[in-house]
C-alpha cells in the first residue's frame, strides 16, 4: 500500500498521527506531514487504513494499481459507445439532445 498527503487539503485534525504516528506527523501549526515516502509495510496497513478512512477532509489517499474498469451497465455494445443517448426514450414533446431525466 503507498499513500499520498495533500497537505493544501489538511485542516489539522490530527486523526491520522494519532492512528498512525509512525506515518503522521503534526507540524507547529498542527497540520499533517506525512513521514517517509508513503510506502506503508504490511504491518501498519490497518493503522494507515484507519487514519485514511478517519480523515474528515480526505486529505488521505490511497495510490494503487489500476483496477479494471467494469463495463457501464446502460452501455450495451459497441454501437452504444458511438451514440450513448441511444438507448433512452423521451416522450413527442422532449428534445432528444441535452438533458435528460
Amino acid at each position: 500500500m503507498k499513500i499520498r498527503l495533500d497537505r493544501t487539503v489538511c485542516d489539522g485534525f490530527g486523526f491520522c498521527a494519532k492512528h498512525a504516528p509512525d506515518y503522521f506527523s503534526l507540524d507547529d501549526w498542527g497540520y499533517a506531514c506525512l513521514t517517509g515516502d508513503g510506502t506503508v509495510a504490511e504491518k501498519d496497513h490497518d493503522a494507515v487504513l484507519r487514519a485514511l478512512l478517519d480523515c474528515p477532509v480526505h486529505a488521505i489517499t490511497e495510490i494503487g494499481q489500476l483496477r479494471p474498469s467494469v463495463p457501464h451497465p446502460l452501455v450495451r455494445d459497441e454501437e452504444d459507445l458511438t451514440d450513448p443517448a441511444a438507448h433512452v426514450h423521451t416522450e413527442s414533446n422532449e428534445a432528444e439532445w441535452g438533458f435528460t431525466r
